[in-house]
């Protein structure tokens, strides 16, 4: 095989021959130098990125551990605002439960219930057939939230339901208190009757503001209601009178006291005693002449006699 070199600045030409041997010799040499100049050229790229690729991956490693810890500092901080929020949030819970206690118990004995039926201080009673769980997965904190969010709201609203209650309660117990009811004496009997009657002096009909009851001698008289002495002392034709403003236009008057034992602008409980027995006054033997007052007119104390304690 010939191959002709040509050379324009020499200005002349040569040419080469290379036999069989010769060609298989370059081939060859030609084969082997292609592969170790790779090698070569992957060696020194590879010394150059073992001399930068350190840093780099250090830099890169220290940003991803920085975030990293950002990350969970983050999320530790909100988890401890989470479970902060939900420890106050229990807190208060628990305190409107210890109040409804509280309130549901005096509820009980303030309106009077059997005991057992209602019982503040266990669970309420529950039951029936076991069925199947209804999403028994795990509670997701967003809808834990959200369910402890409404039984709040429900046991506030629980509250101020039995705060109404507790407050109609007391109005019915005060007005129950300040209305007269019952008798004024502890021992005795009716001795004369509310309206027109003949006279115990004169024989000639009169109308009678009150009814009398009889008695011993010094034997108690009882407020029939809660209120304030207006008066306590002597009074024509009463002898030695208690009266007393209940309020509401009530006001109730015990007449032919023996002894008065309360004074003007005391205030008196349903039940108490506020004199004695006896027969001051227009009087003919012991007992008290006990009227009721509304609004400014005498009434038929009958009904309050006899009215329920």
């Amino acid at each position: 095989m010939n191959i002709l070199l040509v050379s324009k600045r020499l200005g002349s030409s040569a040419c080469l021959c290379l036999d069989k041997g010769k060609i298989v010799t370059l081939g060859a040499v030609v084969f082997l130098l292609f592969p170790a100049m790779a090698l070569y050229a992957g060696y020194m790229l590879g010394k150059e990125g073992a001399q930068v690729n350190p840093d780099v991956l250090a830099e890169t490693v220290n940003a991803e551990l920085i975030q990293q810890r950002s990350e969970i500092l983050e999320a530790k901080r909100n988890a401890e605002d989470n479970l902060n929020a939900l420890t106050l949030r229990l807190g208060k819970m628990q305190a409107h439960v210890i109040r409804l206690d509280a309130l549901g118990q005096r509820l009980t004995r303030i309106g009077g219930l059997d005991d057992g039926e209602f019982d503040f201080t266990t669970a309420p009673a529950q039951g029936g057939p076991e069925e199947a769980t209804v999403g028994a997965g795990a509670i997701e904190m967003p809808n834990f939230m959200e369910q402890l969010e409404e039984l709040a709201q429900q046991l506030e609203g629980r509250e101020r339901q039995l705060s109404v209650l507790e407050s109609m309660l007391m109005n019915r117990n005060l007005r129950a208190e300040v209305v007269p009811a019952g008798r004024p004496i502890t021992k005795g009997w009716l001795s004369s009757k509310y309206g027109t009657r003949n006279d115990p002096f004169t024989g000639k009909p009169t109308f009678h503001k009150g009814v009398d009851l009889a008695g011993k001698d010094g034997s108690d008289i009882v407020a029939v209601a809660a209120g304030v002495v207006t008066w306590a002392g002597k009074r024509y034709g009463y002898g030695n009178l208690v009266e007393i403003n209940h309020g509401n236009g009530y006001v109730t008057r015990y007449g032919h006291c023996k002894e008065v034992l309360v004074e003007v602008g005391a205030t008196v409980k349903k039940g108490q005693v506020v004199s004695k027995m006896g027969s001051t006054g227009r009087s003919t033997g012991p007992h008290v002449h006990f009227e009721v007052w509304v609004d400014g007119r005498t009434v038929n104390p009958s009904k309050y006699l006899y009215a329920s304690r």
